[in-house]
Formats: C-alpha cells, sequence, structure tokens
C-alpha cells in the first residue's frame, strides 16, 4: 500500500466531511494525517476483527478536536462507514460529534478536553504491565495542548513507572487557534523538556514524511525502561497553499472555490506519489 498516496486521499475524505457537517478543525486534521496513516496502516496492532481482543494496541486521540481526519481513517480502516460520517457528522443528535466519541466502533475514549489523553494513556499502559502483557498504547497531542498541567503530572508518572510500552507524539505545527504557540505559552526546547521529565525523545524534522515517521516508530518500539515522545515537526493545514501556516485554518469551513483549490491541490498530489 502506498501511504503518502493514500495520506493525500485521506485528506479529501476529510475536506467532504468537513464541508457536509460544516464543521471541523481543518487544519489540524491536514497536520496530523501522516502520523495517523502510519500508525493505522503500519505500526498499530488493531483492526475490525480484533477491536476487543486483550493483545489490541491502543490509540488515543489527545487533541480530540482534530477528529474529521480521524473519522476518515476509521472508515479506511473498515470500522465506520464513509457515506454515514458525511451524512450524520455535526448534525442534531448524532453520535458522529466533533470529539472522539466512544459509543463508536475502533474510538477508545472520549476526548478532546485537553490534556487529558496522556494520563489516561498512562493508565492504560500501566494496567498493560501489570498484566504482563506485550501491547503498546499510542497517544496523539497538540503543541497548544503542552500549556496544561496534567500533561507533565502524566509525563512524571510514565517515568515513575518506566512505561516503554507507551509512545506520545506531538502534533508540532507551532499553530493554534489564538495563533502562534510560542506567543501563546512557549515551550522553548521541547527536547530537553521531555528528556528532564526521563522520556527517550525522538525528533522527527518533517513529521509529514511516512519515511521518517516509520523510522521513529520502529526506533520507539525498540527503547526500554522509559517512555518515548515523538516531536512530530508538521504543517498546519499541509496539502495546500492557501491553507499551509495560517492559523485562521484552525477551524474553517472553505468556501466553494476555496474548497474547488484544496481539492485540486490534493488530488494532484495524490497522483504525484501514485
Amino acid at each position: 500500500m502506498n501511504l503518502e498516496a493514500l495520506s493525500y486521499k485521506l485528506r479529501q475524505d476529510t475536506i467532504d466531511i468537513i464541508c457536509a457537517g460544516k464543521a471541523g478543525h481543518i487544519g489540524g486534521d491536514m497536520s496530523e494525517m501522516e502520523i495517523l496513516v502510519e500508525l493505522y496502516f503500519h505500526q498499530m496492532n488493531i483492526s475490525v476483527e480484533n477491536q476487543n481482543d486483550k493483545d489490541r494496541d491502543y490509540f488515543i486521540l489527545s487533541k480530540g478536536h482534530s477528529m474529521e481526519s480521524y473519522y476518515a481513517i476509521l472508515a479506511e480502516k473498515g470500522f465506520l462507514n464513509l457515506d454515514e460520517i458525511k451524512e450524520k457528522f455535526s448534525k442534531f443528535n448524532t453520535a458522529y460529534i466533533g470529539h472522539p466519541n466512544n459509543k463508536l466502533p475502533g474510538i477508545e475514549m472520549n476526548s478532546g478536553s485537553l490534556g487529558h489523553g496522556l494520563p489516561v494513556s498512562v493508565g492504560i499502559a500501566k494496567g498493560l504491565k501489570m498484566n504482563h502483557q506485550e501491547n503498546r498504547v499510542y497517544v496523539l497531542m497538540g503543541d497548544g495542548e503542552l500549556a496544561e498541567g496534567s500533561v507533565w503530572e502524566g509525563a512524571m508518572a510514565a517515568h515513575q513507572y518506566k512505561l516503554d510500552n507507551l509512545c506520545a507524539i506531538i502534533d508540532r505545527n507551532r499553530l493554534q487557534i489564538s495563533g502562534n504557540t510560542e506567543d501563546v505559552m512557549g515551550h522553548d526546547d521541547l527536547h530537553e523538556r521531555f528528556k528532564s521529565f526521563g522520556w527517550n525523545v525522538i525528533d522527527v524534522k518533517d513529521g509529514n514524511s511516512m519515511k521518517e515517521l516509520e523510522k521513529a516508530f520502529d526506533t520507539a518500539k525498540t527503547v526500554k525502561g522509559k517512555p518515548t515522545v515523538l516531536i512530530a515537526n508538521t504543517i498546519k493545514g499541509k496539502g495546500s497553499s492557501i491553507m499551509e501556516n495560517k492559523a485562521n485554518w484552525h477551524h474553517k469551513v472553505p468556501t466553494k472555490e476555496e474548497y474547488d483549490q484544496i481539492m485540486a491541490d490534493l488530488k494532484r498530489k495524490e497522483e504525484e506519489l501514485q
């Protein structure tokens, strides 16, 4: 499977979901796509068939507002139906809401209240260790989310319990709803900060590169005695020049003209990669 081309195909599905529901955190959807694709189609032991198996891998979308790309992933994996998502997303009294809803297949945790995903993932990973299981736990956080104190409480606990079955990923696109992360609540040197909390830290220079992500995740699996965090340097709005690195695309529904341009850009990139 060509995962690079798939990431652009799923970006198109994501745009259609957002336009159908007239809502969505489009910028973060685009920046996190390769991370989700690499996890679900290469790294994790998770499928429709084993979704309730005790030996499955776990994924938590802590930056739960970037849900639309996750819907696209779950549909491609067979957990959900894409047409049903488009029909029901963001409608009254729907299960297809703008954040993860574990009443839907394939979703482990209701999230979106930022800062909770890592602590919950620590609990899951600790439980698996206590049961002598080999499963892995993955949690995706936004860089704006790191301003939450509960993230760092979770980071301390993960080190304390030597949770080498836990891998956190930071979608480091440097933009949040109110602007640049470093202007809102600066993170300084994230590598050194997580290192000081006792984590193994892997910097992914291009967090939208499937090759770099594959190497980083493979390396994380070899680390023993401590949790690993991937700092994935991504581009908010990745895939179309009208969105890339623009904070106003944090939450936005494209106009008809913008939709046509974005989809043309994404289709062209998908074709180039095939």
